[in-house]
């Protein structure tokens, strides 16, 4: 693992935001687009596309990988439209799109932007518990191995709440 270099000159910290279409992934956003707007900084979202049951068909593989992509895409876009309503029009945000398992290219992406400092999680509203992601990374056997902090942000704050507490 590559040393973390985000307060080092030529560098600036960045918050790792893992996206998706979850409810849960608004309040990691807004806590995430706070803590830079407060202590400088940038925002990384990631959006991973997950392998499909068709790995064997190219051609369905490819048009599943183009409309992921596609939905990345808009994804990333509706999350720029969200932060600027919110008041975050000034953040610095980079769109990145993996494919693979989320865990693993949360990982890999870590590995090779030594200036990611801190993954920002959102937790599940769900009664059965934080959701996969959240429980695979900051509550399972990886925790205590993993190469940076990982911020857990209940679902249920609201932006006034999350603001004050970033």
């Amino acid at each position: 693992m590559k040393p973390r270099r985000s307060f080092e000159s030529g560098h600036r910290r960045k918050f790792l935001l893992v996206v998706d279409d979850s409810q849960e992934v608004e309040s990691a956003l807004y806590y995430a687009a706070s803590r830079v707007q407060r202590s400088s900084g940038s925002i990384v979202m990631l959006y991973v596309i997950e392998p499909g049951d068709y790995q064997h068909w190219a051609g369905v593989r490819q048009v599943q990988l183009e409309e992921e992509t596609a939905k990345a895409k808009a994804t990333f876009r509706l999350f720029r439209r969200k932060l600027n309503l919110a008041g975050f029009e000034t953040i610095e945000v980079e769109d990145v799109i993996r494919e693979g398992k989320s865990a693993e290219q949360i990982v890999k992406l870590i590995a090779e932007d030594e200036d990611i400092a801190i993954l920002v999680l959102g937790a599940s509203l769900d009664a059965k518990g934080p959701g996969p992601l959240v429980s695979s990374l900051a509550a399972g056997k990886a925790a205590g191995g993993f190469p940076v902090p990982v911020t857990v942000v209940p679902g249920k704050l609201s932006l006034d709440d999350i603001k004050a507490l970033a």
